[in-house]
């Protein structure tokens, strides 16, 4: 008999099949038991009725509990009121696992607390709610892989060990690296400035790390980024492509993905209206318009969750803020040549206040200047390493840089890099970040970021098989 999947139901009408999947509800009227068995492709109601079957299969099905592990034989037959269109008329039975009924599934139709549901997420996931976010979450990766594979772009895989900092050394995971110490990386970023220069347009799609202990909704301490690099692109350059990435990633998943869209509730509409151009706003008028609305903020302070809703909530699409502050900005950002005080950055704040999901701008492209921030920054630094005049070999040089180790004796002893590659890349160049899961949050109406992740980091315990708190604890 035919093994299907029940996604693949409709095509096998009046056909006998095969489905192995779990019983996630089940209820009965004498003669006729229902089953609703779901397969991590979709749902499907089984009529297993007492006149057409064996009293063993009968009796199978009524001793069946939530999450128990079936493979059940029918016949497909189309039902309009059923939720997929279709039924199986059950002829046959076979049970992998029953799920005791003195130890039931602990995740049950009722309402649950979050802390429960936390630490119990390995078996939340199984839940109509979790699949669908995931499921979104999937065609999101795939629709942005999609769009720069199919725009020209190369996938530039970077290292997830590094020997330098990306975005500050206050939130760095060190590990041991043999006689040498590494770090889990911030960013793919400084490694695609090179690629770039090789190929044009390149990207990274990986896991990320920061060492922040944090409680908020929109943080985590493992995430997956992706990280586009092209080069002679400026900051205007990178909007325009940042909002056309988010356009056809919206795009994709209303029409891949709408009944998981329906499933988590989200409101269609607002995801329609998400088409180029987005509106894009100077930091100035971002900071006019909080104050407008009440906001104690002044020129030069970064915006925070409260204030980044407010911006998005005058908004029906997302919003482009640029050219924020230099000092508040990364090092690596290129300052603005009309106003130096000011970086060639931008930020995508999500509307309905779902907060920022992209950052990026235009990189320094001076050398010296480079050095000079790098100086300001207080990063590790070997003494002189950054000038071209110097009497230092010019690829022995920062921490902040690309993260290859250089070969030298000396420059390994002193923890210094190769940055070969500053010296060439004098050329406008420019990029961003998309936090997956921030951005996932957007789509799946879902304000905790942590519930866009599909499993944590797991603690070890006492119950060698326990799993851990997410590594953000959930705010109660």
């Amino acid at each position: 008999m035919t093994h299907i999947y029940i996604e693949d139901a409709g095509k096998h009408v009046g056909e006998e099949v095969t489905l192995r999947g779990w019983v996630h509800n089940k209820r009965s009227s004498g003669k006729i038991q229902f089953l609703i068995v779901r397969d991590g492709t979709g749902y499907i109601q089984g009529v297993v009725a007492k006149n057409d079957v064996s009293p063993e299969v009968f009796a199978t099905a009524d001793s069946l509990t939530h999450e128990s592990s079936v493979e059940v034989n029918g016949k497909v037959r189309a039902e309009a009121r059923a939720p997929s269109g279709f039924e199986l008329d059950v002829t046959d039975l076979r049970v992998h696992q029953v799920v005791p009924k003195e130890q039931p599934f602990p995740i049950t139709p009722k309402e649950h607390g979050i802390e429960f549901l936390m630490d119990q997420r390995h078996l939340w996931i199984r839940s109509a709610r979790q699949r669908a976010i995931l499921k979104i979450r999937h065609e999101i990766i795939k629709a942005v892989r999609d769009f720069f594979d199919d725009d020209g772009f190369t996938l530039c895989d970077t290292p997830v060990l590094t020997p330098a900092a990306c975005e500050g050394t206050t939130t760095l995971f060190e590990v041991k690296y043999f006689e040498d110490k590494a770090y889990l990386t911030q960013s793919g970023q400084l490694y695609n400035e090179a690629t770039a220069a090789a190929l044009g347009k390149v990207y990274c799609f990986g896991p990320t790390f920061r060492a922040e202990k944090s409680k908020t909704r929109r943080h985590l301490t493992e995430f997956w980024m992706v990280e586009p690099e092209v080069a002679f692109a400026t900051v205007d350059d990178t909007m325009d492509l940042a909002e056309r990435m988010i356009t056809f990633v919206v795009q994709r998943v209303l029409e891949r993905r709408p009944d998981e869209l329906k499933s988590v509730e989200r409101d269609l509409s607002k995801l329609e209206r998400i088409q180029t151009p987005f509106p894009r706003i100077s930091y100035d008028e971002a900071v006019q318009i909080l104050q407008k609305h009440g906001s104690e903020i002044q020129w030069g302070g970064d915006f925070g969750g409260g204030d980044e809703t407010i911006i998005s909530e005058q908004f029906d699409k997302p919003v482009m803020v640029h050219r924020y502050p230099a000092a508040i900005k990364a090092f690596y950002m290129e300052p603005d040549p009309t106003r130096p005080e000011v970086a060639l950055c931008v930020d995508v704040l999500a509307p309905e206040g779902y907060g920022e999901i992209i950052g990026g701008g235009q990189r320094v492209a001076n050398y010296d200047l480079l050095a000079e921030r790098i100086k300001d920054h207080e990063l590790p630094l070997r003494p002189g390493a950054c000038s071209r005049n110097n009497s230092l070999p010019p690829h022995v040089v920062p921490a902040h840089a690309v993260g290859i180790r250089s070969q030298k004796p000396e420059a390994r002893s002193q923890n210094v890099f190769v940055v070969d590659q500053d010296p060439f890349l004098e050329f406008a160049h420019s990029g961003f970040w998309l936090l997956a899961s921030g951005f996932c949050s957007t789509m799946n109406k879902c304000r905790k970021y942590q519930l866009s992740v599909c499993l944590w980091t797991s603690a070890p315990t006492a119950a060698a098989w326990t799993w851990g708190r997410p590594p953000c604890a959930m705010p109660t």
